[in-house]
């Protein structure tokens, strides 16, 4: 069977996109205090950073409360108004968001090993 943008969703494989959210970040990290702040959140459990040609983003993994073993949405008829507007004519069921990345840190190692990198003096 083709896949289109009307049945995409009922064959996405673990429903991908409604494991994750990603906030922007209002301005692209420049400064080292920038960065250490960077470092303090993805030591949290669950976050990521990244940064595409659009900009910065935190990603927060995690399931959606209201998403069902099957897939499907628990609350479709009251779902948010993101999750109506959210259009799938490009979604990870065509490739790995992964792949439009430019930067990727899934954790503070990742992310302090580029530092150290970026920034000659960053121990000092």
């Amino acid at each position: 069977m083709d896949i289109f943008a009307e049945n995409k969703c009922s064959r996405c494989p673990g429903t991908k996109c409604c494991t994750y959210m990603t906030e922007a970040l209002g301005a692209a990290p420049r400064a080292k205090s920038d960065f250490q702040h960077l470092l303090w959140q993805i030591s949290h459990k669950g976050v990521e950073i990244y940064k595409d040609e659009e900009g910065w983003y935190l990603m927060f993994q995690g399931n959606c409360e209201h998403l069902r073993p099957s897939g499907a949405c628990n609350i479709y008829d009251e779902r948010p108004q993101i999750c109506r507007d959210y259009e799938n004519d490009w979604c990870e069921t065509d490739a790995p968001a992964e792949e439009g990345f430019e930067l990727y840190f899934r954790n503070y190692q990742e992310l302090l090993d580029y530092c150290k990198k970026r920034f000659k003096t960053w121990g000092q």
